[in-house]
């Protein structure tokens, strides 16, 4: 189940999404090493979460299917927001308003990720067996796979952004960066609206 598990979140993990495009522009921004509280809290977030779907949750948003149009709309707002501070932010040197993402934007991006909660529903349905006794320990062993697995594919989009930051230190090119990111990071916040 493991390796199965783990080929089939690779593609889903690893390719632009909110969490990707969020670490990435704040990789680029801010480094990789002021990413780390936000993808702190980005993760124990998404570890209780899944587990919180993984032991029942996931019927709540079955019988109330407002609550995960909410989702959507909140977390495509928040997104939005989080593009406007980039379309705002200048160059990556002497914007005193910029600050690298916290513990809380972490938390906050997890729980308004619409895609999130639509992948953590479609591992359980796939790979969550329901046969044996041992439901229990497959809830914990599958939510502690996704949460590493996402963990390690923020940390190489996060690498990603700072290593393309190093191209862009001069003002004008920061600005370009800047410019790219928050356009990137409307569009996946439309596309969390729709998808």
């Amino acid at each position: 189940m493991t390796l199965a598990l783990i080929l089939f979140l690779f593609p889903l993990a690893y390719s632009p999404g909110p969490g990707n495009m969020f670490f990435a522009a704040n990789g680029a921004r801010f480094g990789f090493r002021a990413t780390i509280p936000a993808n702190i809290g980005y993760h124990i977030a998404t570890w209780l979460v899944t587990a919180a779907i993984g032991f029942g949750l996931l019927t709540t948003i079955e019988t109330f299917p407002q609550f995960f149009m909410a989702l959507k709309i909140a977390g495509s707002l928040y997104v939005l927001f989080i593009a406007w501070k980039m379309l705002r932010a200048g160059t990556l040197q002497g914007a005193e308003e910029a600050k690298p993402a916290t513990f809380i934007d972490g938390v906050v991006l997890l729980l308004f990720n619409p895609k999130a909660y639509v992948i953590i529903a479609l591992m359980f349905t796939q790979f969550l067996n329901t046969s044996t006794t041992e439901i229990f320990a497959q809830i914990i062993l599958i939510t502690t796979i996704f949460t590493l697995n996402n963990l390690v594919a923020f940390s190489i989009w996060t690498l990603i952004g700072d290593r393309i930051a190093n191209l862009f230190r001069s003002p004008d090119s920061a600005k370009t960066l800047n410019l790219a990111f928050g356009i990137i990071l409307t569009a996946v916040a439309v596309w969390m609206l729709f998808a």
